[in-house]
Order: structure tokens, then sequence, then C-alpha cells
């Protein structure tokens, strides 16, 4: 079982309390440095776009009851130089980068392909840079980049063309990133058809409605949402070798097509049903590029929300319990703000899905929840700025969970 840790800063409102953004990074900076010394493998950081703060006082806010920023990690390409310097071991991921956004994929090759060589000049050679790459969380971020529903096919259906244009700028990205020269005729055409549809009736009326678009095949094609001339990305001397790709996607189309072009491992959340796990492992297992030897479970990371307990002089029980109080605590303060109301059975079903309670118990939950061959993104920050108690939770974790684990 492989070790790492996911730090989101985020700036949120807890128990009344809202630190500056200064003090969200250097929490951050003592943190991974904490992780860096504990042996965590890599440090997995939310990237975010845009202030949600902002954009509640437009019409449709997406979390119009959050306090705060849900992360202020913008760029993981400047952050990753700062945090290779203060650091000897760990890697560096993204959790994740948004490639429609600040340019689409063409701009994000490019940029990768500068850290890369810049990396590689300056920085220590034997770290990684995980790069976790998505189309973003909420649509606001990428509608101020003309990520949006423009024509009245795309109003129809804007949830499932978003996934194709995404799966448009996988291959652009991937491909660019391998030094290919390309035009968007070059990439591949995607379609929408009956199988895109989870109610048949809304393909139907699609297809009426649109039906001049119909090729002979009964799909209809896509444009290509970005539309540019034969391009090659510079610096070509990049080298891929500290790179490593995840997306983070659970459509199984798109994590296939985007190994087509490099070795992608895919992103977990912790609230993802088993079987849907299950079944991601068995199709990379047939998919996964064959540059990057045979699937392994470890390509696969899993987010686990962890709240741990281990004051001196307090018992088991009363460890146990400080710990799942401060579990359920964060997850209503969390629906709260995101949603204005507390579901109770959204709470428990949350609190079901963390890790909570003193080591002991910490130990015996993951041992029954997880494969012994499983990469474990631990989240100890979660609705948490006290971080003297995040550090501590880290250490207990390595000290006594882990090694147990391992």
């Amino acid at each position: 079982m492989k070790f790492d840790i996911f730090l989101s800063i985020c700036q949120t409102d807890v128990d009344g309390y809202l630190p500056s953004e200064r003090v969200m990074f250097q929490n951050f900076f003592e943190q991974l440095k904490c992780a860096d010394e504990l042996g965590f493998e890599t440090a997995w950081v939310a990237e975010t776009h845009l202030s949600c703060q902002v954009q509640k006082e437009n019409p449709g806010a997406v979390i119009p009851f959050f306090k705060g920023e849900i992360g202020l990690n913008t760029d993981i390409l400047q952050l990753a130089h700062l945090a290779f310097k203060h650091t000897e071991r760990i890697h560096i991921g993204s959790a994740i980068r948004n490639i429609v956004c600040n340019g689409g994929p063409v701009a994000h090759a490019e940029a990768v392909k500068t850290f890369l060589t810049l990396h590689e000049l300056m920085g220590p050679k034997e770290r990684n840079l995980q790069l976790g790459f998505a189309a973003g969380r909420f649509p606001f971020t990428n509608s101020a980049y003309g990520f949006n529903a423009k024509t009245e096919l795309e109003k129809s259906s804007w949830e499932i063309i978003k996934n194709k244009y995404f799966q448009q700028a996988t291959e652009i990205f991937l491909r660019l990133l391998k030094n290919e020269s390309l035009a968007s005729r070059n990439i591949e055409t995607r379609y929408l058809s009956a199988k895109d549809y989870r109610d048949p009736k809304q393909w139907d009326q699609v297809r009426q409605n649109f039906s001049s678009f119909l090729d002979s095949s009964e799909r209809i094609p896509l444009p290509q949402h970005w539309d540019f001339e034969k391009v090659g990305v510079i610096p070509f001397e990049a080298k891929l070798d500290r790179l490593k790709l995840t997306i983070g996607t659970h459509d199984p189309e798109t994590q296939i097509i985007a190994n087509q072009f490099l070795p992608v491992g895919v992103f977990n959340l912790s609230i993802v049903p088993e079987k849907v796990i299950a079944e991601t492992h068995e199709r990379m297992k047939a998919n996964y590029h064959k540059a990057g030897g045979p699937w392994r479970r470890e390509l696969m990371p899993r987010t686990v929300m962890i709240f741990l307990e281990d004051q001196p002089g307090k018992s088991d029980s009363e460890n146990s319990q400080q710990a799942k109080a401060m579990a359920e605590r964060a997850w209503r303060n969390y629906w709260s703000a995101l949603e204005g109301t507390i579901d109770t059975e959204k709470v428990q079903q949350a609190v079901s899905n963390t890790i909570a309670g003193n080591w002991k118990e910490v130990l015996q939950q993951m041992k029954a929840k997880y494969h012994p061959e499983d990469r474990i993104m631990a989240w100890f920050d979660f609705n948490n700025h006290d971080n003297e108690n995040v550090k501590t939770a880290m250490k207990t974790f390595i000290e006594k969970v882990a090694r147990e684990l391992q």
C-alpha cells in the first residue's frame, strides 16, 4: 500500500474562523514539509479557478451559502517549483488541473512542457510532477474562457456535448505533449448518438430538431471546439520521464481515449461505489497504454478523508468519540455551506464513507476498506484550520497506521 496526501488549501469558514490567504498558504507549506519528513510519496494539491465569492453576485450561484473560497491554488506548475525547492523527497501532484479553461488544451500542453524543461534544468531530477487533469468542477470557471453552450444543438445537450469536447481536449493535450504537430482538423471527430442519452425520448427530440445534421449512421457529428491551424508546442526537447498523468473522469470511454496516446491513470473519490472501482480496474487492465507497463492498482489513487485522534491522557474511547464528532461536524458544515440545508441522511452517508476514530479503529477501517496494493490519498485538512491538529494527525497516521499496513 502506498500513501500520498491531499492538501486542499480550502479557505472556508469553520466555526466562525476564516483564515487569511496568507495564513492558508503558510499552513499549506508547513503541512507539505511535514508530509515530506514523514515519508508521504506525493502531495496532491487541489486546483481551482476564479472566486466563488464573486460568482455568488451573479444569477445561478453554484454555491450560494459557501463562505470563502473552495481553493486558493490556481496553478500547480508555479506552486510545484516552490514546493520542490522547500522539500527533499516528496513528489507534487495536481488534483486536478483544468485543461479546458485558461486557454484550453494547447495552452496547457505548452505550460507543462515549459515546466518540465525548467524542472530538468533547475529542479531535483528524481522528483515527479503527478499531473491530474480534468474539465473542472464548476461551469462558471469554464464559461469565462468560452467553454459553454453557444449553438442550439449545444444548448439542447450540453451535459453530453461538454464531455465530448473534453475528449477532444484530452486528445489535443496528450498528442501535443508527445511532440506531435497537428491542427484541429487532425483531431478525431466526436458524435452524438442514441447511446449517449439515458432517456431515449431526449435523443428522439434532438434527432427530430436537428435532423439535417444526421449522417448515414444516424449520428450527429460535432465540430472541433478548439479551431486552430497546424501547431507545434515548444520546448520540443522537454522530457516526459518525470511527468505522470492521471485523468479525473469516471467516463469509461474518455479513460480509454486518453490511453490511446500516453499512459494515463484514473482518479478516484472516496464516495465512489466499490462496484465502479472494481470495473475501472478491470477496464484499465485491458486498455492502459502499453508504454506504462501492466496496469497496477496504485495507478488509481483513492481519496480518503481521515479524522484521527490520539491525544495523550485520553482513553481509546474518548479519542474515538472526539474523532467521530469532528467528522460529523465537518460534514454538517460542508453540506450546509454547499447547499444551505443540513440533510441528516446525506451527512450520515458521508460520515460512513469517512475514516474516523482512534488509531486502532482507523487501522481496522483501512484494512477492511482498501486493497493492500491501493494508493491512498489521505485528506486530513477537510474543514479543519487547526494546523497543529492536522500535522499531529498526519504524524500519528504514518507512525501507527501506515507502518502497520505496510
